[in-house]
């Protein structure tokens, strides 16, 4: 079934004679967004590079969209006005259904401050195929450890709008995933989401009939 790209009659979908479930089928599991939002310094990045080395050791293939490494190729024309968090968002959050549709476990490491905007994020996946994790960490433990000096700049001023400082952060409601990295180690944060994604993807193995 052909969908034109909205505002643009002339562009159609085009459909590929392999399907998602073909990719899966080949690559031994289904395809899956993990999405990580939290404050700046509350340890996404972190959980996100230990969790995907933990699902690469068992085979499984990934690729981790941080929001940092985005901002210097597909998002290098963003900065950080509120219109531009929603642009930046909405960008990987398309670029992770393309490597869902490929049948890969993709990882979304970003700040994404605006409940609307994750929502948007999960609508673009079926259900179940997005797990968001909330890592949780109160805003002075961010700016104590500040790993690359953020916050003090933000106090001085130096950085507009940056979140928990100067624009707000809209704390999930019904994140499928707490971790609390200002209470517990990384290594219990990666098995939290793993508990996450074996019960997800269990069940949607028999979509294509690969035993886990």
């Amino acid at each position: 079934m052909s969908q034109a790209s909205k505002g643009n009659d002339h562009i159609v979908w085009q459909n590929t004679r392999i399907a998602r479930a073909d990719r899966e089928r080949l690559n031994g599991h289904p395809g899956l967004c993990i999405w990580l939002t939290g404050l700046s310094g509350a340890g996404k990045s972190t959980l996100a590079v230990r969790l995907e080395e933990r699902l690469h050791s068992q085979g499984v293939r990934t690729y981790l969209l941080d929001g940092d490494n985005v901002r210097h190729g597909l998002s290098a024309d963003l900065g950080f006005s509120e219109d531009d968090r929603r642009e930046q968002i909405r960008r990987v959050a398309e670029v992770a259904k393309l490597f869902v549709d490929a049948g890969v476990v993709v990882i979304a490491a970003l700040i994404s401050p605006f409940e609307a905007d994750r929502k948007h994020a999960r609508s673009l996946f079926d259900e179940g195929a997005f797990i968001e994790v909330f890592v949780d960490c109160p805003v002075e433990v961010c700016a104590e450890r500040d790993p690359k000096g953020l916050y003090e700049k933000a106090k001085q001023g130096l950085i507009p709008q940056f979140t928990g400082i100067s624009s707000p952060y809209e704390r999930p409601k019904t994140p499928d995933v707490t971790v609390n990295t200002a209470a517990q180690s990384v290594e219990d944060g990666v098995l939290a989401v793993l508990d996450a994604v074996d019960s997800r993807t269990a069940a949607w193995a028999k979509r294509w009939r690969v035993a886990r």
